[in-house]
């Protein structure tokens, strides 16, 4: 983009923006008229100091640095069920700009008490193209980019590659344990987040810690409680959405991580507990 375009557009917001919230439409109109795609109409309004106006109820935690951050951010999202299909929804309404979507399987009738992404219409069809579809409707400035595969050591290092951050919403734990091991070797942290029943876990884990496999040291099952304790709706959700609260901090640098502690969570006395490894 020559200076004499960006002198244009700048005054293309100036004329155009309340206050410094740039509406959806004007974003619209901005990128018919000067041909930019959503990403670089979107890169161009937070170097300018304005903020798409969808972001506004999150300008009081995030400022438009921290935005640009995200925008610019890769994350990967292993698996794309019940947590996976709340940690998409959630990155893609916080603005990451690129989710990697991992996940081998269809959508089975017993996927839609509790999977966001799931529903009738989908039986059949693969998780990782609804992910596609639905972020399209959520935020389309967030592009999708879908891996119906199962991540293993041997593709680990192609798949996360590029990403800055990946979250497990796997539900096997010889997957998490190889995840771990891939993550270890690309320096890359990742977000550690597991359900059954009304009880979940999160644990943020960064290069250098084996947190996982002492969380799973004395697990003889690959599946876990869940298959015991089944999973409702609400389970995931809340733990999808401390998953995602991690990311963020561990993608701005902000907060206190939860680095070689487990948070466990018992829904069913409501009892928050924070364990040190």
């Amino acid at each position: 983009m020559g200076n004499h375009d960006a002198n244009q557009l700048k005054v293309f917001l100036n004329n155009h923006a309340e206050g410094d919230l740039i509406s959806w439409p004007v974003q619209l109109e901005m990128m018919e008229a000067y041909n930019l795609s959503c990403v670089e109409a979107e890169s161009f309004i937070l170097k300018n100091n304005f903020l798409p106006a969808r972001y506004q109820r999150n300008r009081q935690m995030f400022s438009i640095e921290d935005q640009q951050k995200f925008l610019s951010s890769s994350v990967a999202v292993i698996g794309c069920g019940g947590l996976g299909g709340y940690v998409i929804e959630e990155l893609a309404r916080i603005g990451v700009g690129q989710i990697i979507a991992v996940d081998p399987d269809i959508f089975v009738e017993h996927n839609l008490n509790r999977q966001l992404l799931a529903s009738v219409e989908r039986l059949g069809l693969p998780k990782v193209d609804a992910a596609v579809s639905r972020v399209a409707e959520v935020n389309p400035v967030v592009k999708v980019v879908p891996r119906q595969i199962a991540l293993t050591r041997d593709n680990g290092h192609e798949v996360l590659s590029s990403v800055d951050l990946a979250i497990d919403a796997m539900d096997n734990v010889s997957g998490r344990l190889e995840l771990a091991e891939v993550c270890a070797a690309l320096d890359i942290p990742f977000i550690h987040g597991a359900i059954a029943g009304w009880y979940g876990q999160v644990s943020t884990i960064l290069s250098g810690n084996d947190t996982l496999s002492k969380l799973y040291r004395s697990t003889s099952s690959n599946k876990g409680i869940e298959t015991q304790l089944g999973n409702p709706s609400f389970t995931p959700a809340v733990i999808a959405s401390l998953q995602v609260a991690e990311a963020c901090k561990a993608l701005l640098g902000k907060g206190e991580l939860l680095r070689q502690k487990k948070l466990a969570i018992d829904l069913l006395n409501m009892e928050f507990e924070k364990i040190s490894f």
